[in-house]
């Protein structure tokens, strides 16, 4: 009797607990997939169905296309406003030194970096949906659109008014300057335009390997391009084919004619930089925040500069004329739309990537979304509006933004405030930085590499996991 109930018991609960689904096969699989169901309106009904406006709708594409309308009046100022002024703050101090270094890989005079660090990031406030990511100069950016500068405008072209060397540089740094923000503006347009067509989905298809690999190529390329400035020789930039190559011949060709007080004050640097990382890597949870070296190195690059006279005594090369406030807004040049249109289209991608890689990492960490259609309109708007002021095209800095994050960083207020940061520096102090070294800036470039060139183990990794990813020889058999 005991052993009939046991076995009624246990054919109820498998009859409660039974799941029951349908065996598809390839045919009834795809009638599945391809049935539609009619529209129960005609088209013109449902046309004026979809062009209707109404409130709600209104507000919600308002909402989507300005984000801060929904988290700036639900902002917890109490459990928020401290960690993002400690975050902003952090990320300003470092987004000033790197504006300046950046601006040398643009091909651009260094205050168009600060301008770059001002215009976008204070834009990405009102349109990004990320929390965290710093927007601004990135190095990698920064060489593609130095590599089209130098070769739409090549040193070769001004080697004819060697007798009025100021001249000549003050003509090819303004026609650099052209091309720099006709890159951002075309850039932008395109970035704007994929988002209102909703392309935010390829996102999916920029894999992490395909994004890391192209960095870490590319880091290699911002290296060698620093050399120069941190051995104080005169070089060509060199872009297209073989410019590494290129770069580190021309390089050492010129060896001899190395400044030895470039060299050491950038080895010093260099040294400096590494140590003070290597401290905030290793005592970050005792740290309240990082400290922040790249600002250091920079203030007292500046003052052994000015008190040694470093350019005038041992022809050390500096970072010369900041202009003191902002620009008034002009118009790119659009005669040069033809010639960079294709380098406009590869920014935009590799900036596109770059940003929304970063925001979805984040985004997982801390659980929220982010609209990959509204991140292309975000930075869209950040370069094509930023173009009329005067920057070069800018996306997600990798650096900053852990900085911006690890310091407590809550909402895009830290990323604004960093923003005003650089505005001061432009407004107010910005002649104070004068006589920095450009091999200063080469050293921060350098070291701020460091994470891409760990990039490089990678590949014993996919080595690991699918050899056929690096193997290139044919397979037989």
């Amino acid at each position: 009797m005991e052993c009939a109930q046991e076995h009624e018991e246990c054919l109820v609960q498998t009859q409660m607990y039974s799941v029951e689904r349908p065996i598809y096969n390839q045919e009834l699989l795809q009638e599945q997939l391809h049935q539609k169901e009619k529209p129960s309106q005609p088209l013109s009904q449902r046309i004026a169905h979809s062009c209707r406006c109404t409130s709600k709708k209104a507000k919600s594409h308002l909402y989507s296309f300005l984000p801060i309308l929904l988290w700036l009046p639900r902002y917890p100022v109490k459990a928020y406003l401290l960690g993002d002024i400690i975050s902003g703050i952090s990320t300003g101090v470092m987004q000033l030194p790197q504006g300046l270094a950046y601006a040398l890989l643009a091909a651009v005079p260094p205050v168009f970096g600060l301008y770059s660090s001002f215009y976008p990031v204070f834009l990405y406030t009102f349109f990004g949906t990320s929390r965290h990511i710093s927007i601004g100069t990135f190095a990698v950016i920064s060489m593609m659109v130095g590599a089209v500068a130098v070769r739409e405008v090549p040193d070769e072209r001004f080697d004819i008014l060697e007798s009025n060397s100021t001249n000549s540089t003050e003509i090819r740094d303004d026609l650099r300057v052209q091309v720099a923000v006709t890159l951002a503006l075309l850039s932008g347009i395109i970035q704007l335009c994929l988002g209102l067509l909703r392309f935010g989905f390829v996102a999916i298809y920029l894999t992490e390997p395909l994004v890391r690999g192209f960095t870490t190529a590319a880091a290699v390329h911002v290296f060698t391009s620093q050399l120069k400035y941190l051995l104080g020789v005169k070089t060509k930039r060199y872009s297209g084919a073989l410019s590494v190559l290129y770069s580190i011949y021309a390089v050492f060709s010129n060896i001899t004619d190395t400044n030895i007080a470039a060299l050491v004050v950038g080895l010093t640097c260099i040294v400096l930089l590494l140590i003070g990382k290597e401290i905030n890597v290793r005592f970050k949870n005792k740290l309240p925040v990082p400290i922040p070296m790249e600002i250091i190195v920079v203030i007292i690059g500046t003052g052994v500069s000015a008190g040694m006279n470093l350019s005038d005594t041992y022809g050390v090369h500096i970072v010369g004329n900041i202009p003191k406030g902002l620009r008034a807004p002009a118009i790119p040049d659009m005669g040069i739309i033809q010639q960079v249109f294709i380098d406009a289209i590869a920014i935009a991608i590799v900036g596109f990537s770059m940003a929304v890689s970063m925001a979805k990492i984040f985004a997982l960490k801390h659980g929220y979304t982010v609209d990959g259609n509204q991140e292309l309109i975000a930075l869209g708007i950040c370069n094509s509006v930023g173009s009329f002021f005067q920057s070069f095209p800018v996306t997600c800095s990798m650096s900053r933004s852990l900085v911006q994050e690890s310091t407590g960083g809550k909402t895009q207020v830290a990323g604004t405030l960093s923003s005003i940061m650089v505005l001061l520096v432009i407004v107010a102090i910005g002649y104070l930085f004068e006589p920095l070294p450009q091999t200063v800036l080469a050293a921060i470039v350098m070291v701020n590499l460091k994470g891409m060139f760990k990039q490089f183990a990678d590949i014993p990794h996919f080595w690991r996991t699918s050899k056929i990813e690096l193997d290139w020889r044919p397979k037989t058999g």
